[in-house]
């Protein structure tokens, strides 16, 4: 068992080292580590990838503003580095917050940072990681984004296993300056197939006004943002103080608006229109009611369109303030602080709920029941007191969408002091603390218990129907619900089965970090060939992170129908001490084919407190054999230590697979031979079961408080070029590969069933737990059927590619325009190799580079995004500054995402295996290249005016049917987080100085 003796060696290590260095002597301070480097990056791409031994790519603030994004993870979103994450465009499956997941990795192997320093946890959550909430960062403060990828943990700590991304705020600014900008969405519907498809539906409908097309043209989605920033210098030049406050607010976007996602559409040989099984009239066993009576049950047609009514952008409205001081108290001290705030709220929507299908009790004597329906559902018991057990389903049209309220308050402070201790030595100390409180609430949800309650109906001794819960005083305030006849559901009777559920937390981190760094050649420590001494940075650091997430008696049991799972609470901590040092060697400089020649090493020892330490270390080097060519390549191990969650997560019933693959499987075939065996069935009982139309299965999901930190390897090769031909050209090319053993994660639901029932595993087998109509959908009362999924160490992730980065700057007059302006040229672009899972340790590697489906979510979606991911990513971008007035500059951007297949083609065995294919609709996802154009102009010198459209095509998104469309990540019948999905972006920004 550890004691503390660890633990008090690291924190009396950084007293003892200021003390030390305090008395050495002289020499210029040395810029020290790589947070330095970073911080001291260009502000244009590729600019810091011309200077720094790790890729880097940096987005300046006027790149933010060319963009028009008022959200930053917008602008991350659009780098071909990243990949899918929680943003704006996900309803079903959202927890109100953006986030950034670079090289596809997840978002909490992705390290956010402000100035260098932790950008701490963003929501407090039962069931997801508390990672970094990019809502909380002003874009209009953001002096640059500098994003570092490939694992970095030796310098930043944990968690930076795919890299990170270092936000570098306007701290020095003087004068007041307001920046506003307003945005909408416009689209022009033009896709006539699916709209000839939704009107013949339409005609055949139950109810036409599920399939009612949305206006030929639309606007909507506006958006506005005001932030006015003031800055003063002190008196005698040694300090500043920047303060902000910020406003922004955005409206919804239905899928209802958009002629491609009016209809949630089916696979197969051409899209149709399809939808859930639980819809409106009612199911009542094997049939659906028609009027005032019941007809037979078909289970193609009778479905819920339940798309129209879904957010394709939630509403969002934020608060933000803050300021950021430093003052140099003394020649060897500068005090410096930020303080910054945000308040946010946002809805998501998802379609109405009801009771979604399962076995609930109807008495036979039941008032509403017309004689003819009791016999249908009774037969011989029709009239008695006898149940009626079956399955009832009823979509709750009556009462609206499905919505949760997420509010998020953060609040985050820095105290610190910097300075030299001498002319060879500097230091660094800084406090931070990271809160968020956050508060939600889920409403027109049903309570299960209460279903059940007021199925069961009868007069009463005044001959009033009322519960039979109200008659034998169990429930008295019980309300009859009448799904017997259309058109006949009572306010009275929502108002009872409606409950609404309140869910709330707070996540804290706690850093104390204390750095010293130096330059050891004042004493000699250097090359001998070789001007520059050995640079030197050591230090050591405490984190404390807290998650508290709580939630009422209604979300905590799991008593809401359709709300996914229970809500059970979870209130844990855990500690971190550290050490860790850093050393740049030059080697070489100013000498025959080695104009620069030097080494970089990093090393960092971690201690948990809830059980194990790591090691963690870099060794880089970058060489510059001639002017303009620089070579580079690095090593470096990081880790990823399990979060709360992961640890300390209670069993929880929650939708987590999307097939069963044993529903309906035909009598005879391989499936239903394995099934009958495995599962003790038989044949026509295999082929009874019932598939769930929305492709949507329970599993139970748990913490493993086993669990042991991810180490992941990372290296790079790459180099820089100048080219003396070419002036103003700069261009670099970067290969990564990233692989991480021991990945944190379930194994998955659709992998368990897969391994089980076509892999054979027997193992897997008694993980899948049927109910009593052997489902893993369709329980009484209850997710009772589920895929047992805990969170293990399983196999692997492993990503690698190349990066491209060009830039061109040069005047007009070369080509002989004289006073034609200037024009700058960038390029940014990834060619992703691969994007493999092993889900099993010592079993096969899946890859899911170019593909994208319902396998590769389940595979990648439980710690990653799950989303397409495209081989080839571009952005490219040219600007005019023209030569007229008003300091005129024409740009243009064009963004490419190369075509990606359905996993399911490959004939890779985690995926199509020996029978590779699919649903012609789904079989591909077709490239999308978008054109963005924009213009800025100045008047009176202080006001800068921009205006811009992106995707000025209104190109729609490629669309795939259900089946390949996992609830979350793919929504409106496509990926939103990864395509431009609702049309033309039209902006209008001002950025005025005073």
């Amino acid at each position: 068992m550890k004691t503390n003796t660890m633990r008090e060696r690291l924190l009396a290590s950084s007293m003892i080292c200021g003390v030390a260095l305090a008395a050495l002597a002289a020499s210029p301070a040395f810029a020290q580590d790589e947070v330095q480097e970073v911080v001291v990056t260009g502000t244009r791409i590729p600019t810091p990838n011309l200077t720094s031994v790790s890729p880097v790519t940096a987005i300046g603030a006027a790149e933010l503003k060319a963009q028009g994004v008022t959200r930053v993870e917008d602008m991350i979103n659009s780098l071909p580095q990243a990949f899918a994450a929680q943003g704006s465009s996900i309803s079903n499956g959202s927890n109100g917050t953006a986030t950034v997941n670079l090289r596809g990795l997840g978002p909490s192997r992705t390290l956010v940072l402000i100035d260098g320093r932790r950008l701490g946890p963003g929501n407090p959550s039962q069931s997801t990681a508390a990672v970094a909430d990019l809502n909380f960062i002003p874009s209009a403060l953001v002096e640059r984004v500098d994003v570092l990828t490939g694992g970095a943990s030796a310098v930043y700590g944990a968690d930076a296993v795919a890299g990170v991304v270092n936000f570098i705020m306007k701290k020095d600014f003087e004068g007041v300056q307001l920046n506003a900008q307003w945005s909408t969405y416009q689209h022009s519907q033009h896709s006539d197939g699916l709209q000839s498809i939704i009107k013949a539906k339409a005609a055949t409908a139950n109810d036409p006004s599920q399939f009612a097309l949305p206006k030929d043209n639309v606007r909507d989605g506006d958006g506005a943002e005001v932030t006015l920033t003031f800055g003063v210098n002190s008196a005698d030049g040694k300090g500043n103080i920047t303060a902000y406050a910020s406003y922004r607010q955005i409206n919804a976007v239905l899928q209802g608006n958009r002629d491609y996602s009016v209809c949630t559409l089916n696979s197969g040989n051409a899209f149709t229109c399809g939808g859930s099984g639980t819809a409106s009239p009612a199911r009542v066993g094997g049939f659906t009611v028609a009027g005032n009576t019941f007809r037979a049950r078909n289970a193609t047609t009778d479905v819920y369109n339940f798309g129209p009514t879904n957010y394709y952008q939630r509403p969002d409205e934020r608060y933000a303030l803050g300021a950021f001081a430093h003052y140099q108290v003394a020649d060897w001290a500068e005090a410096y602080a930020q303080v910054m705030f945000m308040d946010d709220r946002s809805v998501a929507q998802i379609a109405p709920g009801g009771i979604f299908a399962a076995n609930f009790n109807i008495n036979c004597d039941n008032a509403f029941l017309t004689a003819t329906q009791q016999g249908q559902l009774c037969g011989a018991n029709a009239g008695t007191a006898n149940n009626f057990r079956g399955v009832v389903a009823k979509r709750n049209v009556e009462g609206g969408g499905r919505q949760s309220d997420f509010r998020h308050q953060s609040y985050r402070y820095v105290v610190g002091m910097k300075g030299d201790l001498s002319e060879n030595w500097n230091y660094d100390a800084y406090m931070e603390y990271t809160a968020t409180q956050f508060s939600a609430s889920q409403t027109a949800y049903f309570q299960t218990a209460r279903i059940q309650n007021a199925l069961i109906a009868r007069r009463n001794a005044a001959g009033q129907i009322v519960c039979q819960s109200v008659i034998d005083g169990t429930d008295p305030a019980c309300v009859p619900y009448n799904i017997f006849q259309e058109g006949q559901v009572t306010q009275a009777a929502l108002n009872y089965l409606q409950v609404p559920s309140y869910t709330g937390g707070d996540a804290s981190e706690r850093v104390v970090n204390f750095t010293v760094g130096g330059n050891l050649g004042a004493y000699g420590v250097k090359s001998p060939w070789a001007e520059d001494g050995v640079g030197v940075a050591f230090g050591s650091e405490y984190r404390r992170e807290h998650v508290d997430f709580h939630a009422d008696f209604v979300a905590t049991a799991g008593l809401l129908n359709g709300a996914g799972g229970a809500a059970p609470p979870i209130n844990k901590s855990f500690d971190l001490y550290e050490l860790f040092g850093e050393a740049r060697i030059p080697i070489a400089q100013d000498m025959p084919f080695a104009k620069s020649l030097q080494m970089e090493l990093a090393y960092r020892y971690s201690d948990y407190s809830f059980g194990p330490n790591t090691n963690t270390y870099k060794v880089a080097g970058d060489w510059e054999p001639v002017d303009g060519l620089r070579l580079r390549a690095s090593y470096q191990r990081a880790v990823r230590a399990p979060n709360i969650v992961e640890l300390y997560a209670t069993p929880n019933h929650v939708l987590d697979g999307s097939t069963d693959l044993c529903a309906g499987a035909a009598i005879g075939s391989a499936r239903n031979t394995r099934c009958a065996a495995v599962f003790k069935l038989t044949p026509a009982q295999v082929a009874a079961i019932e598939p769930n139309p929305a492709n949507q299965y329970y599993g139970q999901t748990a913490g493993n408080a086993n669990l042991q930190p991810e180490k992941s390897d990372t290296v790079s090769l790459g180099f820089v070029a100048r080219p003396t031909f070419a002036p103003g050209l700069n261009f670099s090319v970067d290969w990564f590969d990233i692989k991480v053993e021991d990945y944190i994660s379930p194994i998955g639901a659709d992998t368990i069933m897969k391994q089980c029932v076509d892999n054979g595993v027997d193992s897997f087998c008694s993980l899948i737990q049927r109910d009593s109509n052997n489902s893993i959908w369709l329980s009484p009362n209850g997710p009772l059927g589920h895929v047992i999924d805990q969170t293990k160490n399983t196999g692997s992730l492993h990503t690698a590619g190349i990066d491209f980065a060009a830039n061109y700057r040069t005047d007009l007059s070369v080509i002989g325009w004289d006073g034609g302006g200037s024009v700058a040229m960038s390029l940014a672009s990834t060619w992703l190799d691969k994007l493999e899972v092993q889900s099993l340790p010592g079993g096969a590697s899946t890859d899911c580079a170019g593909l994208y489906g319902a396998l590769c979510t389940a595979l990648l979606g439980a710690g990653t995004s799950g989303g397409p991911s495209p081989e080839w990513r571009h952005k490219f971008r040219a600007t005019w500054n023209t030569p007229f007035p008003m300091d005129l500059a024409l740009s243009a951007q064009v963004r490419h995402f190369s075509s990606v297949d359905l996993d399911s083609t490959s004939s890779q065995p985690g995926l199509g295996g020996a029978a590779p294919g699919g649903p012609t609709t789904d079989l591909k996802l077709g490239a999308r290249t978008y054109l963005d154009l924009l213009a800025t102009w100045t008047v009176a010198d202080r006001y800068n005016f921009r205006l811009g459209v992106n995707n000025v095509l209104d190109k729609d998104p490629p669309l795939n049917g259900a089946a390949n469309c996992p609830s979350g990540p793919c929504n409106g019948n496509t990926w939103p987080q990864v395509y431009d999905s609702l049309g033309r972006y039209l902006f209008i920004g001002l950025t005025a100085d005073f």
